[in-house]
């Protein structure tokens, strides 16, 4: 397995990503959208692995217009106020439109490093929303898109993911915490009807006993068990849908 750094010009600047590389030649690209603490070890360990089932990875800094900011201490950041409120201000500022437009230079990030094909999507927390937004945003492009313990992927606001169901092409898995505030059971209703309607091939499953950022090893609720889960359903899926 190979890392780099690159930079990926955007309409908005240039943002900071990895690309982890298997030892053989990719199967496919995945693009990892980050939970809210941003790019780190724990984040790079996890595109690691999935590039040890053959995937390029790519992991981009979604906050790179406000950059340099953090690091952020998952444990402790919402615990105390003055990185709650940057956190809160980070992922405020930084909107859905905004990746979306970035999910386009993303994509042609994988294809200039000979990275063709069809693309995996795979976000967590505040990236779920966003994997799923990218697979309705680039359906010719993108064929499968996960979310683990994703945040508000059904909710009132205009740039709801369950909005753009019809225009979803791919498959869609969605893991859910057994508790959840940003994704309560209401959420998960509308999520499943819109993508039921659409005639979205997909899977949402709720993970029992787990609290929203159980996979992420650095987060104060992993959880061993449910992560390995994830990881189980993560890779016969990208399997299924990319080889």
């Amino acid at each position: 397995m190979t890392k780099q750094d690159i930079e990926i010009k955007t309409q908005d600047g240039t943002a900071k990503a990895r690309l982890f590389r298997p030892a053989a030649p990719a199967k496919a690209g995945v693009i990892l959208y980050m939970d809210v603490f941003g790019p780190r070890p724990a984040l790079d360990q996890m595109a690691e692995r999935l590039a040890g089932h053959g995937y390029a990875v790519l992991v981009p800094d979604l906050f790179y217009r406000y950059a340099p900011y953090g690091p952020f201490d998952p444990k402790t950041a919402f615990a105390e106020e003055k990185t709650k409120a940057a956190l809160s201000a980070l992922s405020g500022g930084t909107t859905q439109g905004m990746t979306i437009r970035d999910g386009s230079a993303f994509l042609d990030a994988l294809a200039a490093e000979g990275i063709a094909g069809p693309v995996g999507v795979v976000g967590y927390c505040m990236g779920g929303a966003r994997a799923l937004n990218a697979a309705a945003s680039y359906p010719d492009r993108i064929v499968a898109a996960a979310s683990f313990h994703g945040g508000n992927l059904a909710s009132d606001a205009a740039d709801s993911p369950h909005r753009k169901a019809a225009m979803i092409k791919a498959r869609v898995y969605v893991g859910v915490a057994g508790v959840d505030r940003s994704f309560p059971p209401e959420q998960s209703a509308r999520l499943a009807e819109a993508l039921r309607v659409a005639e979205v091939d997909h899977v949402i499953e709720n993970y029992v006993g787990v609290g929203h950022g159980w996979c992420v090893k650095d987060h104060s609720v992993y959880d061993e068990v449910g992560a390995e889960r994830h990881w189980k359903r993560l890779t016969a899926f990208f399997k299924e849908t990319l080889g």
